[in-house]
C-alpha cells in the first residue's frame, strides 16, 4: 500500500510540474534556498562555536 501512495504521488508531481512549470519552479526554487539557508545557518553556528 505504501509503495503503491508513493508511485500515486509521484505521477501526481510529474503532471503537476508538466502541467503548471512556473509554479512548480517557483516551488522548487523556495525549497532550495530554505535548504541553502539552513546549511548557512549551521555553518554560522559552528564557526561562531569555533571562535
Amino acid at each position: 500500500m505504501k509503495k503503491v501512495v508513493g508511485w500515486i504521488l509521484l505521477i501526481l508531481l510529474i503532471f503537476y510540474i508538466g502541467t503548471q512549470p512556473g509554479p512548480a519552479a517557483d516551488i522548487a526554487q523556495s525549497l532550495w534556498d530554505g535548504l541553502m539557508n539552513a546549511f548557512r545557518g549551521i555553518g554560522t553556528f559552528f564557526h561562531d562555536l569555533a571562535t
